[in-house]
């Protein structure tokens, strides 16, 4: 990666603003680890994102670095970074951020950083400077993480529809009341181990350009704490306006469908995680509730209203791409 001049102030604020994208990050997904478990009323909402933040951080001792990796590496040829792209790419992403959070949509913080990449990129260096077969793995998991979200969590809900035939309702409301703190739990890991790693590769990428790290090092522990912090912070404030949306407007979830759609969605994240795919978590848990409701019957799902989400997944990557080529470009005068 070629490195670019870069004074110790802008790298520091650089490194800040990359930090508050995580806490961002955290903030605005906080609900998608959450919002079943609280909207079934299992636990209370400062009990729930207590718990989701701690295991946001806990993921740092569970999951490689593979995701951070593909950010960091495999998404734009390392001699089209410089710290005017990494500006423009975070830029971009906070700004989509704040704007689908304010209207309370759960929008996905991933796609909205690697659409600031995207734009940024070729703000400075044309589209040749993408790589090509990483951006096409991150915008099919953008149909394949929900799909597979949805397929799981169907699939959950009709095993313990056959394992708990022949019970009352009354003992299957009450183990999955017990079951979905841990699959709640398992789903925040999965959260943290996957977009935490995001920030991570982008400063990654901020450290290399400036030639403070060289290709071969390993990546510095405070890079990682930093990160994983950040995104256990963002998810303690939380992001109450998407909570109800995704707990009861999309479909109306009881305590055992909670747990069927934050189980096939923390598998997802467990296993794109594991293969270093940076997805989002916000259309993995929708996938995954509105596969729940559709295994009552279609109509238990709002198809409208996910219609609505889905046309605000279809405009992260072109909306905050389009942020973040003008910031690159204004980034020449603040930087």
């Amino acid at each position: 990666m070629a490195t670019s001049t870069i004074s110790l102030g802008v790298l520091v604020f650089l490194v800040f603003l990359a930090l508050a994208f995580d806490f961002m990050n955290g903030f605005h997904d906080a609900a998608n680890a959450i919002a079943t478990v609280v909207s079934t009323r299992v636990m209370k909402p400062h009990t729930a994102v207590t718990m989701a933040a701690f295991c946001n951080v806990a993921a740092i001792f569970i999951f490689e670095l593979k995701v951070a990796a593909t950010v960091g590496k495999g998404t734009i040829e390392p001699s089209a970074i410089d710290y005017y792209v990494v500006f423009g790419a975070l830029v971009g992403a906070i700004a989509w951020n704040v704007i689908t959070w304010y209207y309370g949509i759960p929008s996905s913080s991933s796609h909205a950083l690697i659409g600031g990449l995207i734009g940024a990129a070729i703000a400075h260096a044309g589209p040749g400077s993408l790589i090509t077969s990483g951006v096409i793995k991150v915008v099919a998991f953008i149909l394949i993480s929900p799909l597979l979200g949805m397929a799981l969590g169907s699939l959950m809900m009709i095993l313990v529809s056959w394992v708990f035939r022949r019970s009352t309702p009354r003992r299957v409301d009450t183990w999955s009341r017990r079951l979905q703190l841990i699959s709640a739990s398992a789903y925040a890991l999965g959260h943290g181990g996957n977009d935490a790693q995001k920030t991570i590769g982008i400063i990654w990428m901020l450290l290399l350009s400036a030639g403070v790290m060289q290709n071969g090092d390993p990546m510095p522990f405070w890079v990682v704490a930093s990160c994983y912090t950040a995104i256990g912070l963002g998810t303690i404030f939380g992001g109450w306006r998407i909570i109800k949306l995704m707990g009861q407007k999309i479909t109306n979830l009881r305590p055992v469908g909670g747990f069927c759609a934050q189980t096939g969605g923390a598998a997802t994240l467990f296993f794109a995680t594991a293969l270093g795919i940076p997805v989002s978590t916000t259309h993995t848990i929708t996938g995954a509730i509105v596969g729940v409701g559709a295994t009552k019957r279609l109509s238990a799902v709002r198809w409208g209203l996910a219609g609505t989400i889905v046309w605000a997944w279809v405009l992260t990557i072109p909306c905050s791409a389009l942020i973040a080529a003008v910031f690159w470009y204004l980034g020449h005068f603040f930087l």
